[in-house]
């Protein structure tokens, strides 16, 4: 059996790929739709939608068959995403790089794969939408037209998650997206038994901006505190903006004093772009920190809304101890 090997862009692949935020989430009607249209039009008994991850492939539709992820070192789509074009194997035990691959020798004794790989903005060859029989076949001119065509619908309905998952001015996250993934995130931990923390931000005076100095301004400061954001936090943290001037952190595997250092370092790092832009304000936050207890916690909702109360309090005794001040 021949290992697939790594694509040479395989880091800016799996940028693409997570950019989606669809890894490990519920079966949706438009990606089974396509699978269930690819195996009545080619009379095959398994269509599949395939994301080829780091180190596994997994299903995001997969119709005949009972699996929702294989590793990648037997998949068939880790060989596809290497090329343009449709990658076919018309009799798996003719082929020496296939023949002795488990899902060849076992169930479900696949004899014919062809996948068309599944492109994503930034280039990357994300997956592939396949086809698989027990029985060897070839595809004509018409059949790999028409596999091309359902691909290039799967790619549509992949730009069109992305979409409706990013916020278009900083790139981070919605809430939609951030739910997605924040939700998968908890899930690892409370498997794993492991610590997560929620950041609740809130830009101080952020209304001042936009009435003083215009939309465009605090366009710009949104941004700006987005991009100190992700400079201060791992690349293992889920960061979103849900709306206006409202972000989330979800630090996951982090403790109590290692949160603490991280929002210590979003202060030193904002100070640090306040004082190189100059622009006649300060991007100033308040902060609610929320310990994730899967016995309080059930859902992200129900964590964004406590860390939401904290950031509130927070923020209500800054004006507090200003107003002693002055």
């Amino acid at each position: 059996m021949l290992v697939p090997p790594t694509p040479s862009t395989e880091s800016a692949r799996l940028d693409g790929l997570h950019a989606l935020h669809i890894l490990d989430t519920p079966p949706e009607e438009r990606f089974d739709r396509l699978t269930r249209l690819a195996r009545r039009l080619f009379g095959v008994p398994i269509a599949v939608v395939s994301l080829v991850d780091a180190n596994r492939q997994w299903f995001k539709s997969c119709i005949g068959l009972a699996a929702s992820e294989t590793s990648r070192d037997v998949s068939f789509c880790a060989h596809a995403i290497l090329g343009d074009d449709i990658f076919m194997v018309p009799d798996t035990l003719a082929d020496p790089r296939f023949n002795d691959n488990p899902f060849v020798t076992d169930e479900p004794h696949i004899r014919f794969y062809a996948g068309c790989p599944l492109q994503v903005a930034n280039g990357g060859k994300v997956g592939t939408l396949c086809l698989l029989d027990t029985k060897p076949r070839m595809l004509d001119d018409e059949d790999r037209a028409l596999l091309r065509d359902l691909a290039r619908m799967a790619e549509q309905e992949l730009a069109a998650i992305q979409l409706a998952t990013l916020d278009d001015l900083t790139l981070l996250s919605n809430r939609r997206g951030f739910e997605v993934l924040a939700q998968h995130a908890l899930n690892v931990c409370r498997r794993m038994d492991k610590p997560a923390s929620l950041l609740f931000f809130d830009l101080n005076d952020f209304k001042q901006i936009n009435d003083t100095l215009g939309h465009a301004e605090g366009d710009r400061a949104l941004q700006t505190f987005a991009e100190v954001l992700r400079t201060a936090l791992r690349e293992s943290d889920v960061i979103g903006r849900l709306g206006g001037d409202e972000f989330v952190a979800l630090l996951t595997g982090a403790s109590h004093a290692e949160t603490h250092e991280v929002t210590q370092r979003l202060e030193d790092l904002l100070d640090q772009r306040n004082a190189e832009l100059l622009r006649g304000y300060q991007i100033r936050f308040s902060v609610g920190q929320v310990t994730y207890e899967p016995t309080r916690h059930g859902t992200v909702a129900e964590l964004l809304a406590a860390a939401d109360a904290a950031m509130y309090s927070h923020k209500q005794a800054s004006k507090a101890r200003s107003a002693q001040r002055h």
